[in-house]
């Protein structure tokens, strides 16, 4: 069974930076948001031509390329899914005609499903999927926040709930880090793999931890 991790926060939190460091040659990116990698060079460590980069936010081509890794690229051993967010907007789009509520049953059972297919991936893959979040507020002044989803279907199922590890990426004083463990938010990894709640956002690191723990 595969490893699978979800990166949250809001845009220009360092979800996708925090990528920076994974090896291009054991790596495929699928850039759900199409707007390139966030870093000098990228382009010459990710592209189509290295069938390591698709720009792609539809949920069935990126489930057939990651059983296509799964059973024909033994060299890979990280896929990256950014964002999450996108898959459901692309399906949202497609279906914006359409009423009723069978469409949202429909997108929490892709979302779901695509989740459901990383975790059957190879041992020594790791999926790392982002995620946009939101945060709610109440009258006390009480805030939560968690990722952002469309549709109250997958609110219901709460996507997090997937994941042994939740990352929520955030800056803080002009430094990026991740919070490993919930403060008012989803945040989680697994008891003792982390010293603290908070630890700088490179997932390479973040990595290597979970593989030794």
């Amino acid at each position: 069974m595969s490893t699978v991790i979800l990166i949250m926060g809001e845009p220009g939190q360092g979800k996708t930076t925090s990528m920076r460091n994974l090896n291009p040659e054991t790596t495929v990116y699928f850039d759900c948001d199409k707007k390139g990698l966030p870093w000098r060079g990228w382009r010459k460590q990710y592209s189509k031509e290295k069938e390591n980069y698709f720009a792609t936010s539809n949920a069935a081509a990126i489930a057939q390329e990651m059983k296509r890794i799964h059973e024909e690229k033994p060299q890979i051993k990280t896929i990256v899914v950014d964002t999450l967010n996108w898959i459901m907007i692309d399906d949202e789009f497609k279906r914006m005609k359409e009423k009723g509520y069978d469409k949202w049953l429909d997108l929490a059972y892709s979302v779901k499903a695509l989740i459901s297919l990383a975790k059957q991936l190879r041992d020594d893959i790791t999926v790392l999927f982002t995620a946009h979040t939101q945060t709610e507020h109440d009258d006390s002044g009480y805030s939560f926040t968690r990722m952002k989803t469309s549709g109250k279907k997958l609110d219901k199922t709460s996507v997090e709930s997937m994941f042994n590890t939740v990352l929520l990426a955030k800056c803080v004083d002009g430094r990026y880090l991740f919070e490993t463990q919930a403060r008012n938010s989803t945040a989680r990894s697994p008891m003792g793999a982390f010293e603290t709640f908070e630890i700088d956002n490179d997932i390479v690191e973040v990595i290597k931890v979970l593989e030794e723990f």
